[in-house]
C-alpha cells in the first residue's frame, strides 16, 4: 500500500496521469520502480519527472501509520472493494481513505445531494425532507457534509435509517465544520466518510472542487437544492452530466439569488422534482429488489402522525401474487382489507379558472394518456423554455405527474 500512497501524493501528476501510468505499468509498485527514460517514453514531461523520481517512502509510511492508529481504511484503485462506479472515471481517485463501512453501491440507488451553504429556510426544509424520503425509498444518500443543504440532507437520510456517504475536501479525521462532529459519528455508524486526501489534510478551498467529482461519480443521480450562479453545487452538477449521471433540481423562488444557478439547470433540461420518489422512480427497474415507492410529509410530521405511505417493490409485488398474499379476502372475514375508492384522473376543465393558458393547454394534452416530454412540448406549440416552466409549476401544484422515461400523466383525484 505504500506505493499507492506515494503515487497518490506525487505532486504535479494528478489523477488522470496517475491512472494512465497504472494502465501502462500494471501496478503502483511498477510505477515506483520505473526510471526517467520509462516515464518519458510514455509521454510525461520534464516538469512531471521530479515527483516520480523522488522514491522516498517515509511520508507514505507516516500516512499508513496514521491510518492504522485511527482505524482508517485505504482503498486503492485496483482493489476489489474500490467503488466500481468510480473506477471507470478518467480522473478516478488513485486512493480513497475511508472511515466507517462503505455501502454496497451495486445493490441500491445512490443519490447525491448538494446545494447552498447559506440556504433559505425553504431549502433547508426541502433538503431534510428529500433526504428522509430518499432513505425510505431505499436509496443511499451521498453528500459533502458541508453546512446548509448537505447537513440537512444527511440528517434527513439518517432519520430515514439509510446509509450515508460523506465525501470530504479534507482528511477523514478532520471535522469540518466543527459543529458537525456528532453528525460525523452518526454517518460513520450508518455508512462512511470518504476522502482522497490523507489524514490530517486541512479543509483548504482548493480541495473542494475536485471532491465534487467523487460525489457525482458515486451517485446514479444528483439533486441540486438551491445553487447560486457560481457555486460548488453547479460544479457537481457539471461533473454529473459529464459522467452520464442524471441531474435533478428542486425549483427555487425566482427572487432568491441562491436559486439562480439551480433554476438555470431546469431551463437546460434538468428534471424538476418535489419529492424523493420523483428521483428514485428513475431507477426502479435497475434496482427492483430494494426500491420502494414512499410518500410522506416532513420527517417530524411523519413521526408524529404516522402519515406515511409505503408501496411494495417489484419483487414484493411478484412474490405477493405468487403466494396468494394479494388474493381477494373471503367475504365477511373480520380482518379483510377495505377496498380503496377508485381513483380517476382529475377534471381538467374544472380547474380551468385556476390555470393560465399554458398550463391548461398542457393538461388537456395528457387527458387521453401519458406523453413523453418532447411530445408534450411539441404538441402544445408553446416555446420550450416557457413550456418547461409551466410543466414545473403543474408538478408543484400536484396536477401533473412525471413517470420514468420523462413521461407525464394527469394526477388522480
Amino acid at each position: 500500500m505504500l506505493h499507492w500512497i506515494w503515487l497518490s501524493q506525487a505532486q504535479q501528476i494528478g489523477a488522470v496521469k496517475a491512472k494512465r501510468l497504472l494502465e501502462i505499468f500494471g501496478s503502483a509498485e511498477a510505477v515506483w520502480r520505473a526510471g526517467a527514460s520509462d516515464y518519458l517514453r510514455y509521454g510525461l514531461s520534464q516538469r512531471e519527472l521530479p515527483a516520480l523520481l523522488n522514491k522516498e517512502l517515509s511520508e507514505a509510511e507516516k500516512i499508513a501509520e496514521r491510518c492504522e492508529t485511527a482505524e482508517i481504511r485505504m482503498l486503492a484503485l485496483a482493489d476489489t472493494d474500490y467503488p466500481a462506479c468510480l473506477q471507470t472515471l478518467e480522473d478516478a481517485p488513485t486512493l480513497l481513505y475511508c472511515r466507517g463501512r462503505l455501502p454496497r453501491l451495486d445493490e441500491r440507488p445512490a443519490i447525491g445531494m448538494v446545494g447552498a451553504r447559506n440556504a433559505s429556510a425553504y431549502g433547508l426544509a426541502a433538503a431534510k425532507r428529500l433526504g428522509y424520503q430518499l432513505a425510505r425509498c431505499g436509496a443511499i444518500v451521498v453528500t459533502g457534509l458541508a453546512r446548509g443543504i448537505d447537513t440537512l440532507a444527511a440528517e434527513g437520510a439518517l432519520l430515514g435509517d439509510a446509509p450515508v456517504i460523506g465525501v470530504l475536501g479534507c482528511g477523514v479525521d478532520v471535522i469540518y465544520p466543527r459543529e458537525n462532529r456528532y453528525l460525523y459519528q452518526d454517518v460513520m455508524r450508518n455508512g462512511c466518510i470518504l476522502s482522497e486526501y490523507p489524514p490530517g489534510t486541512l479543509p483548504l478551498a482548493g480541495n473542494f472542487p475536485p471532491r465534487n467529482r467523487i460525489i457525482s461519480g458515486l451517485s446514479d443521480g444528483v439533486i441540486v437544492v438551491e445553487a447560486a450562479e457560481k457555486s460548488g453545487a453547479l460544479i457537481t452538477a457539471t461533473h454529473a452530466l459529464e459522467q452520464g449521471r442524471d441531474v435533478f433540481v428542486v425549483p427555487g423562488t425566482i427572487d432568491n439569488p441562491a436559486c439562480v444557478g439551480s433554476n438555470r439547470l431546469l431551463r437546460s433540461g434538468a428534471l424538476a422534482i418535489s419529492s424523493g420518489w420523483d428521483a428514485i422512480q428513475e431507477y426502479e427497474f435497475r434496482y427492483p429488489d430494494t426500491v420502494v415507492e414512499f410518500h410522506s410529509a416532513a420527517p417530524d410530521e411523519g413521526a408524529q402522525n404516522g402519515a406515511e405511505e409505503r408501496r411494495p417493490s417489484a419483487q414484493e409485488k411478484t412474490a405477493g401474487t405468487a403466494n396468494g398474499a394479494e388474493a381477494p379476502a373471503e367475504a365477511g372475514k373480520p380482518d379483510a382489507p377495505l377496498a380503496r375508492p377508485e381513483k380517476r384522473p382529475i377534471d381538467v376543465e374544472a380547474l380551468a379558472d385556476r390555470l393560465n393558458a399554458d398550463e391548461l393547454c398542457l393538461l388537456r394534452l395528457v387527458q387521453d394518456g401519458p406523453l413523453q416530454l418532447d411530445e408534450l412540448i411539441a404538441g402544445s406549440g408553446i416555446p420550450t423554455a416557457r413550456a418547461l416552466g409551466a410543466i414545473t409549476i403543474l408538478e408543484i401544484k400536484g396536477y401533473l405527474i412525471r413517470l420514468p422515461g420523462r413521461f407525464y400523466r394527469l394526477a388522480e383525484g
